[in-house]
């Protein structure tokens, strides 16, 4: 068997929500994006490169917090950063929001934390990490 000729690429992946209706369009509202179709169970959001995340419902369970990183083009950092404060929405500039208020400088870029309906700690940076 050969081996592939290109790395294997994330697809999608799934974030529990308790209502995921509401929790797609929070991010979306965020991101400048739209909401999709419903998919059987599942409501994507997509990124847009590829990746979709599908919400779906998980009511009678606590939902385990988890951290999604987007990168985002420099120009519209500001304006999702106004949408959160539109949305009375604290960000802070770390990931254990002791910070809030403030954006953070790392890399050379711009880069924020914030949390969802669900408790998701979501993240917003205009420069990928560094990476050894």
């Amino acid at each position: 068997m050969s081996a592939p000729t290109t790395l294997p690429q994330l697809n999608h992946t799934v974030v529990y929500a308790h209502d995921p209706q509401l929790s797609a369009e929070f991010l979306a509202a965020v991101l400048g994006l739209s909401v999709g179709a419903r998919f059987g169970p599942f409501l994507p959001l997509d990124l847009g490169n590829g990746v979709t995340l599908d919400y779906y419902e998980k009511r009678d369970e606590p939902i385990q917090s988890a951290h999604y990183a987007f990168l985002v083009a420099d120009d519209q950092f500001d304006t999702m950063i106004g949408r959160l404060e539109k949305l009375g929405v604290t960000y802070y500039a770390d990931p254990s929001h002791t910070e809030p208020g403030r954006v953070n400088d790392l890399f050379g870029g711009r880069g924020a934390y914030f949390d969802d309906p669900d408790g998701h700690n979501m993240e917003i940076m205009t420069r990928p990490y560094g990476r050894p």
